[in-house]
């Protein structure tokens, strides 16, 4: 079965460390079950806030340190995309030329 990576969003994240710290009757294998995540991202996200002073680092595919970054890898997408789209159309007309 595949792995699907879910990317949840920094209020989230806060959000279940706030839960965990409100529930201190429940375990940590409990907050996670109730919100439906694994108990080792439940880990990773009080590690990174008690780390990081109260704060949850995002990674997000939108962070990028400049506008200039964010486009070129907007038009990296669209050349690889073009090139896909190109490479299909090569077979194409290799398969009906030979006809």
């Amino acid at each position: 079965m595949a792995r699907k990576n879910k990317q949840h969003s920094k209020q989230f994240k806060l959000d279940t460390v706030q839960y965990v710290k409100d529930h201190p009757d429940l375990t940590q294998v409990e907050c996670a079950k109730n919100l439906g995540i694994s108990i080792t991202t439940l880990s990773r996200w009080l590690s990174q806030y008690r780390d990081n002073e109260g704060d949850i680092p995002v990674r997000g595919s939108g962070n990028y340190a400049s506008d200039e970054q964010k486009e070129i890898a907007r038009l990296k997408r669209e050349l690889r995309d073009t090139q896909d789209a190109l490479d299909v159309l090569k077979k194409a007309i290799g398969i009906l030329g030979k006809d």
